[in-house]
């Protein structure tokens, strides 16, 4: 019969705590400088708020776009006023139609 005996050893009280201490070391080092990091948070944070103040200037500029479209509506405008402004943006010309440019002072 034989029988087999461990060799006791110094080191193997030490590999759970090292090998936790590891473990532990990495998740902190990721907290600081990971993708979701302390850091990336504020950045996020500032990010948001950047787009936030742009969604507000965007919100403006379409009421004010929509505000015009209302506007050139055929029951607020004359069918001739409406065409003289659409010609004036565009500086459309019909084919029949004679120029008169003016300088202005």
């Amino acid at each position: 019969m034989s029988t087999r005996q461990k060799r006791i050893s110094r080191l193997n009280g030490l590999i759970i705590p090292a090998l936790s201490i590891l473990l532990t070391s990495y998740f902190a080092y990721h907290a600081q400088t990971g993708r979701y990091s302390i850091h990336a948070k504020k950045e996020m944070h500032e990010e948001a708020l950047h787009l936030e103040f742009e969604l507000a200037d965007l919100k403006e500029e379409r009421r004010a776009l929509e505000k015009k479209v209302a506007q050139l509506t055929i029951g607020t405008l004359e069918r001739d006023a409406l065409d003289e402004a659409i010609r004036q943006r565009l500086g459309l010309v019909a084919e029949n139609e004679f120029v008169i440019l003016q300088t202005r002072n």
